[in-house]
């Protein structure tokens, strides 16, 4: 569900049901044209419904850091460990255009980058995405 959805009784309520956080990264440099950028939000959307409607109820995603550049790694490391403090028992970064790798995202839980899995997989991005988070919740 995305953050916005939730009214404060409901979260109050279901809170214990949502324990991973979704934070997307969209990666743009600023110097995109308007429809580039619109391209760029598509392809972030798109990828987010492969973890979002699968497993819905378990997960809450929460507002794309939309920029790139200098300094983002620590911006999202931080964000990570600002949202695990806050109750959420795991981070899960998104992108779908940014090479992004878990060690450059040390505080978060799983990153999924979808130019990395790509590059990995032939076809599989669906099953493999459900393993990685399946295998997440299971440490």
């Amino acid at each position: 569900m995305k953050f916005s959805d939730f009214e404060v009784e409901q979260w109050e309520e279901n809170r214990k049901f949502y324990d991973t956080c979704l934070i997307p990264f969209t990666g743009l440099s600023g110097s995109e044209s308007p429809p580039e950028t619109v391209q760029a939000l598509e392809r972030l959307r798109d990828f987010m419904d492969l973890v979002e409607i699968p497993f819905k109820g378990r997960i809450v995603t929460y507002p794309a850091i939309q920029y790139g550049g200098e300094g983002y790694f620590d911006l999202i490391n931080e964000v990570c460990r600002k949202v695990k403090s806050s109750g959420f028992q795991y981070a899960v970064v998104l992108t779908a255009d940014i090479a992004l790798l878990e060690q450059e995202i040390f505080e978060s839980d799983l990153v999924l980058s979808l130019p990395i899995i790509e590059g990995s997989l032939e076809g599989k991005i669906n099953s493999d995405i459900g393993m990685k988070i399946q295998k997440m919740w299971g440490r």
